[in-house]
C-alpha cells in the first residue's frame, strides 16, 4: 500500500504539472528547460519542508547534486568533442563513402552506418549528421523521409548497446548498473535484430521498391576542414578511450570525457594557430553551438526526480510495481513502450531511484533490458526520441505520417529485440542441458 502524506501529494502534483509542462511545450509556449529548472527547485523546497530537518534535506540535495553533476559534465564535453569534428567536416570520412543509388541497398547503408555511428557518437548529433547527408543524397520525396525514419531508428538502436551511445544508457552506467563489456555482448544483437527487422519489413514498401532517383537533383558535398581528418581521429579515440580511462584510474566517465576535450581544446588551438579566419574550428566557438538548453533540460529533470527519491516516493512505486507486477521483463517492456511517449531520460531515472543495486545487481537483465527497451522504445513514435524530434524538425515531419508510415515496424523491431535478448539470455541454459544429454560431448 503507497503511505500518501501530504507533502508527498503536494511534490507529486508539481511532477505531473510540470512533466504536463514539458510535454506538451510547443501548445504552452513554455520552454521545457525552464520548465524542468523551476520544477526542480520547487520540489527540492517542498522536500526541505517536508523533511525532518533542513539539514537532511540539504545532505540530500548535495548528495544528488554530486550524481547529476557527472552526467551533465559528461554530456557537456561529448557534445562539445561532436561539435568540433562536426565542425571540420569530419564526418566525410564516413558519409563520403556511401556511394550507392539503388534504394533498397542506401535503406540498408544509412541504417547500419547510423547504427555503427551511434554507438560512439550520441543518438541526436548521429541524426543530424545522418539527415544533413541524405540531403546531398536524395532529393526531397517521400523516399527520403523513409531514409531519416530508417536513421531515427537504426541511432536509437546503436545508442543502447554501448554505455555512450545515449544519455540513459550513460546514465546507468555511470551510477553501475551496467558495465562497459558486458553491456556490449548482451545487447549489441537485440539491437541489431530491433534495426534489422524494420529495414527488412521496409525494404518489401513501394516507397522503397518504386523510388527512382534523379542525380542531378543531389546537393554538392562541402569541403573537410584543413586537419580535419586527425581531429575526426582524436575526436572518436577520445570517446573510445572512456572505458578504458575508466578501467586504468577508477575515475567517472565524466573525467575522461573532460581528458579528452581538454587534448582535442589545445590540438585545434595548434593547428589553427594565427589562422584568424578559422576561430569557428576552435572549441571556444564550438561551446556557442552545443545544445545548452537541452543540458539544463536534463539537469533539472534530473534533480526533480532525485527529489522524489530522497523523499521515499519512488522506492514506494516500486514496491507497489513489485507486488502487482512480479516480472521485471514486463516493467520493462513497459518502460520501453512509455518512452514513446514521454521522455526516457526521467523514465530511466526513475526508474533508477525505485530499484537499486541490492535489488538487482549490476548487469542483471532488469538493467540490460531497462537500457535497451529506454533507448530503442523511443523510435515508436516520432516525439519519443531526441533523434525523432531532431528529424521532425529538420525534415518538417508530421506527427501523423510518422505514425502511419514508420511505427509498425518499429514497434515489430522492438519486439523482436526483446525476444532476441530473451532467447540470448536463456540460451547457455538450453545448451549446457544439450552438452550433458549427448554422451559423446558431456565425455561419459
Amino acid at each position: 500500500m503507497f503511505r500518501i502524506p501530504s507533502i508527498d501529494v503536494a511534490m507529486a502534483l508539481i511532477f505531473g504539472i510540470g512533466y504536463a509542462g514539458i510535454i506538451f511545450e510547443e501548445s504552452f509556449a513554455f520552454n521545457k528547460s525552464g520548465v524542468g529548472l523551476l520544477m526542480a527547485v520547487s520540489l527540492w523546497a517542498v522536500r526541505s519542508i517536508g523533511a525532518p530537518s533542513t539539514d537532511i534535506a540539504v545532505s540530500e540535495l548535495t548528495n544528488a547534486s554530486a550524481e547529476v553533476s557527472e552526467i551533465v559534465f559528461f554530456l557537456f564535453g561529448a557534445m562539445t568533442i561532436v561539435e568540433i569534428v562536426d565542425a571540420h567536416q569530419g564526418f566525410k570520412l564516413v558519409t563520403d563513402n556511401i556511394t550507392t543509388r539503388k534504394p533498397r541497398t542506401l535503406l540498408w547503408v544509412i541504417g547500419l552506418v547510423t547504427f555503427f555511428l551511434s554507438s560512439v557518437f550520441d543518438n541526436l548529433a548521429s541524426t543530424i549528421v545522418m539527415v544533413s547527408l541524405l540531403r546531398k543524397l536524395v532529393p526531397p520525396s517521400e523516399f527520403r523521409k523513409l531514409l531519416g525514419a530508417v536513421v531515427v531508428i537504426a541511432a536509437n538502436a546503436g545508442g543502447a548497446w554501448t554505455p555512450i551511445g545515449d544519455v540513459t544508457t550513460t546514465m546507468l552506467w555511470i551510477h553501475g548498473q551496467i558495465s562497459t563489456l558486458q553491456t556490449m555482448k548482451d545487447l549489441f544483437v537485440p539491437s541489431a535484430v530491433s534495426l534489422a527487422v524494420p529495414l527488412a519489413l521496409m525494404s518489401l514498401t513501394s516507397e522503397v521498391n518504386g523510388y527512382r532517383q534523379d542525380s542531378s537533383n543531389v546537393m554538392a558535398s562541402e569541403q573537410m576542414a584543413p586537419r580535419g581528418q586527425l581531429v575526426f581521429f582524436v575526436g572518436i579515440g577520445a570517446l573510445i578511450f572512456l572505458p578504458v580511462f575508466k578501467a586504468l584510474t577508477g575515475l567517472p566517465p565524466f573525467m575522461g570525457i573532460l581528458l579528452g576535450l581538454g587534448v582535442l581544446w589545445i590540438l585545434t588551438d595548434a593547428i589553427h594557430y594565427g589562422e584568424s579566419e578559422r576561430q569557428k574550428l576552435k572549441v571556444p566557438q564550438a561551446l556557442s553551438r552545443i545544445d545548452t538548453q537541452g543540458v539544463l533540460f536534463f539537469l533539472g529533470i534530473l534533480l526533480s526526480v532525485s527529489s522524489l527519491e530522497a523523499a521515499g516516493i519512488l522506492r514506494e512505486l516500486a514496491n507497489y510495481l513489485d507486488a502487482h507486477i512480479p516480472s521485471s521483463e514486463v516493467i520493462a517492456s513497459a518502460i520501453g513502450v512509455i518512452s514513446a511517449i514521454v521522455d526516457n531520460v526521467p523514465l530511466v531515472a526513475a526508474t533508477m531511484g525505485m530499484y537499486d543495486l541490492t535489488s538487482f545487481p549490476q548487469d542483471s537483465q532488469f538493467w540490460q533490458l531497462i537500457a535497451y527497451c529506454a533507448g530503442t522504445g523511443g523510435s515508436m513514435l516520432v516525439i519519443g526520441s531526441a533523434a525523432g524530434v531532431a528529424f521532425m524538425g529538420m525534415e518538417k515531419v508530421d506527427f501523423f505520417w510518422y505514425l502511419r508510415k514508420v511505427s509498425g515496424y518499429a514497434f515489430a523491431g522492438y519486439v523482436a529485440g526483446i525476444a532476441a535478448y530473451l532467447a540470448i539470455h536463456n540460451l547457455p541454459i538450453s545448451l549446457s542441458t544439450t552438452v550433458a544429454q549427448v554422451p559423446f560431448l558431456s565425455g561419459s
